[in-house]
């Protein structure tokens, strides 16, 4: 256990930390929760109590959103020293509260099983044009499900991924659709549950390399990062470009025929900004629809996380960070919330799901895609 633990601090550069508290400062867990902070968790480690902290709630409060390591002067990768630190945890039997009952965490396993049957496709209307032969795959991800279990808070997962395939279809590219795909796995990975997530990890590697195709698009940031970056360094490449659709639509010139909305705020999911780098390209898009942006007091690098990650841990902490979150989004007067993130949507939308807030903190959110796909000729 100490040999891992060690590895763990050597491997995301925790010695380095100077305890200036910047990061403390800045996370926005620990602006709500004074028991949390990600110098906390390095000094507790370091200072020899890492075995009393892995039982301990503090080590699934972290958001892993990077706002820490964006503002770190040593460079310390605190998101990851979480994520390490949360599969010593597991294998020690200790874990984190799945929210929804355990729901979305229990499919993610049954998708473990090779022999399992789905009906993964049948969202697909006649319009929608994919093809078993293309360059092409378009990488749905957990939408249909989500759709489903979040129906009640007016989610539209269905309706991101038939918007994403008609602005493909504009564009002149018909994806492959894989009917036998299986999640992703980042929420069991960032939960430290690493042996799951490799086979799942496997299963879509072999589908993926089947399929002979170039490219992969996929409009969930958390999906473009685990293909592209987690699965190389875990199960292998996929051999493919990983792009997420916004910045394929920032790229190519959109058959557009007008916007009926004047202006949006917009938020930036983590995985798609921190982790990716991806800014200005949903910004471009909105730009390429005639849409003002109207940018919110926190945003870009700086943008605050949504409140809620890998399905752990949802509590008053996170309403907190969704509540302020969304009124900061209606100060700046937009019509229409933005992100290019589904799970940023589901988490705003369950926050304003509140009988005693109501008004104070409604507002119409919608996800990039599908302002772009009501838009076309």
């Amino acid at each position: 256990m100490q040999d891992s633990i060690r590895r763990a601090i050597l491997d995301n550069r925790a010695y380095y930390c100077l305890e200036c508290g910047k990061c403390t400062a800045t996370c926005p867990v620990a602006r709500r929760d004074s028991t949390f902070s990600p110098r906390r968790i390095v000094e507790e480690v370091i200072g020899g109590h890492g075995k009393a902290l892995l039982e301990s709630p503090l080590m699934w409060a972290c958001l892993t959103c990077r706002r820490c390591s964006e503002i770190c002067p040593s460079d310390v990768y605190y998101s990851e020293f979480t994520r390490d630190l949360r599969v010593l945890a597991r294998d020690a039997g200790h874990e984190g509260t799945c929210t929804h009952g355990d729901t979305i965490c229990t499919w993610m396993r049954m998708m473990t099983d090779p022999a399992l049957e789905q009906n993964r496709v049948d969202w697909l209307t006649e319009e929608l044009e994919v093809s078993a032969d293309s360059d092409t795959v378009y990488w749905v991800g957990c939408l249909p499900y989500y759709d489903v279990l979040f129906r009640k808070q007016g989610f539209q997962g269905v309706e991101i991924a038939r918007s994403t395939v008609r602005v493909l279809n504009a564009l002149g590219i018909v994806p492959i659709v894989l009917a036998d795909e299986r999640c992703c796995g980042h929420d069991l990975l960032w939960q430290g549950d690493v042996e799951t997530f490799r086979r799942l990890a496997e299963l879509n590697l072999e589908l993926l390399r089947a399929t002979g195709a170039k490219r992969l698009v996929t409009a969930c940031p958390e999906c473009a990062y685990t293909l592209k970056v987690d699965y190389p360094a875990y199960v292998g490449d996929t051999g493919m470009e990983i792009v997420h659709i916004s910045e394929l639509m920032a790229d190519c010139e959109l058959p557009i025929v007008n916007c009926a909305l004047k202006s949006v705020t917009y938020q930036d999911p983590c995985r798609l900004g921190r982790y990716l780098g991806v800014y200005d390209a949903p910004r471009q898009v909105m730009r390429t629809l005639g849409i003002e942006i109207v940018e919110m007091a926190h945003a870009g690098k700086e943008a605050t996380c949504c409140g809620t990650s890998g399905w752990t841990n949802c509590g008053a902490t996170s309403k907190a960070i969704q509540v302020e979150r969304l009124r900061e989004a209606r100060a700046t007067g937009a019509e229409v919330l933005v992100t290019a993130c589904a799970k940023c949507q589901i988490h705003f939308l369950c926050a304003m799901d509140d009988s005693r807030l109501g008004a104070e903190i409604a507002m119409p959110v919608r996800d990039l895609v599908t302002l772009v796909a009501d838009a076309l000729t």
